[in-house]
């Protein structure tokens, strides 16, 4: 079967359901199903989605919560969710199933929905194209497999979690070989629905496991991301198994990380980032985006650690990036540098993202990160040799308040995504900080019940 699909294909491959999907804030998966025979009449009209899909929070939360996009003061109108028949694929891990994704339009204008993820990396990677550059890039990421079932585990208040490795094993093959009769399934199912894998491994954490993509340009590589955190899921529940790509779900092992690797040609195809005569054949156009990358990284903060989990990696040593610091082929710092081998796999891997992040804002950060850093020429410094944690590096936002904050007041994210966009993410992130300021944790009852 092959991984992209045209809508003459659907009947004959025996493909019975068509889900057209967007993708929400917190980088799920919303839409609806339907016949093959339905879908083709959506293909221009589209489907009419509740703007709350935009407006609430990961629990779909309302009360107390208001953004100036939607709510009962705009009455919840509708927006319209418009298939890229591009991306139609086999959903291989469902039966008989296909899956587009779809742009968010603004129903009353035709214009593409400012807020919506998609719309902020396609602006993005235009306005490098606008330069002559594109950018081909990579998400690695990780995350948790535990035995039982959603249902199961959320029944069992998340306690007790039971992990599929019993030991630390990261790269081991013997552990690898003991999961391999679902990984395998798996890694079917993701090349055959258009996410061809690239290689698969077990991690460090107990239960902890990393499978990797093949690299693309960004607006496919955060297709791919969503479709793999969904099918993972998915495949994963249907085994008996739960996936989780919480940042931190452990307090005793280590985060799941999401590290984006990027790559720029210019519109020759030429690979801009490598130069012969450079130190450690890197360019000083490859300098200067990883001077970008830095210098915004605060700034952008709340979509690279997006919820409140998302601080229990950064702050930690363990490999989830350390303050403005880069280096070459060096794991204990924020933006390591890669350029030493064929000029087309000159790049540099940012290593502070989390495995929770939504790939389109992740991605749109760090490319509007390296414009600016490029256009204004941006000096990352010297880079960091050993220990990067011993030498320290400059602080940013340790909670998801602080990211929340410089985000708001960044005349950077302004220029590059727009005032409304700041507005809408910021009073999401606030919110999210809020509640769970108002949440009592297991932590607090075991630490002070009954000793205060």
């Amino acid at each position: 079967m092959t991984d992209r699909l045209e809508v003459g294909d659907l009947d004959r491959l025996g493909i019975d359901t068509v889900i057209i999907a967007g993708t929400d804030i917190q980088g799920r998966m919303f839409g609806k199903r339907m016949s093959p025979r339905v879908f083709a009449t959506k293909l221009d009209e589209g489907l009419h989605i509740c703007t709350c899909v935009y407006a609430w929070d990961m629990a779909q939360a309302l009360e107390g919560l208001h953004v100036d996009f939607a709510g009962a003061h705009t009455g919840w109108h509708d927006f319209a969710l418009i298939p890229d028949i591009s991306t139609l694929r086999p959903a291989a891990w469902l039966e008989n199933t296909a899956i587009c994704l779809a742009d968010c339009v603004d129903e009353r204008d035709g214009s593409a929905l400012a807020i919506a993820p998609r719309t902020i990396l396609r602006r993005q990677i235009d306005a490098l194209a606008r330069r002559g550059m594109q950018a081909f890039t990579a998400t690695e990421l990780e995350f948790y497999l535990f035995r039982g079932t959603p249902s199961d585990l959320r029944a069992a208040g998340y306690r007790a979690l039971t992990p599929t490795t019993d030991v630390h094993a990261d790269y081991n093959i013997t552990e690898g070989n003991a999961m391999e009769p679902f990984f395998r399934g798996l890694r079917r199912a993701l090349d055959a629905s258009g996410v061809p894998v690239d290689v698969a491994q077990v991690e460090y954490g107990l239960g902890q496991w990393e499978i990797n993509l093949e690299y693309a340009d960004a607006m496919e590589m955060a297709d791919r991301h969503v479709l793999y955190k969904q099918a993972v899921k998915d495949y994963a529940s249907q085994h008996g198994y739960t996936a989780t790509f919480m940042p931190r779900p452990m307090t005793d092992d280590l985060g799941s990380s999401c590290h984006i690797h990027t790559s720029v040609r210019d519109d020759n195809g030429v690979p801009i980032f490598h130069d012969a005569d450079g130190e450690r054949c890197a360019s000083e156009v490859l300098r200067h985006a990883v001077g970008g990358v830095l210098a915004h990284a605060a700034e952008l903060m709340c979509w690279y650690a997006p919820s409140i989990n998302s601080y229990r990696r950064t702050g930690s040593q363990d490999f989830a990036g350390n303050g403005l610091t880069w280096g070459f082929d060096n794991r204990t710092v924020s933006t390591r540098v890669l350029s030493g081998g064929e000029p087309s796999a000159a790049r540099f891997e940012f290593r502070l993202p989390g495995a929770d992040v939504n790939p389109y804002l992740a991605l749109a950060g760090v490319l509007a990160s390296v414009f600016d850093g490029v256009d204004a020429s941006l000096d990352p410094g010297p880079p960091s040799a050993g220990d990067a944690y011993a030498s320290g590096g400059a602080s940013l936002p340790s909670t998801l308040l602080e990211a929340a904050e410089c985000f708001l007041h960044s005349e950077f994210a302004a220029k590059a995504f727009g005032g409304d966009v700041l507005k809408h993410y910021h009073a999401l992130a606030d919110y999210e900080w809020h509640a769970f300021m108002r949440s009592v944790t297991d932590w607090e009852r075991e630490r002070y019940l009954d000793s205060i």
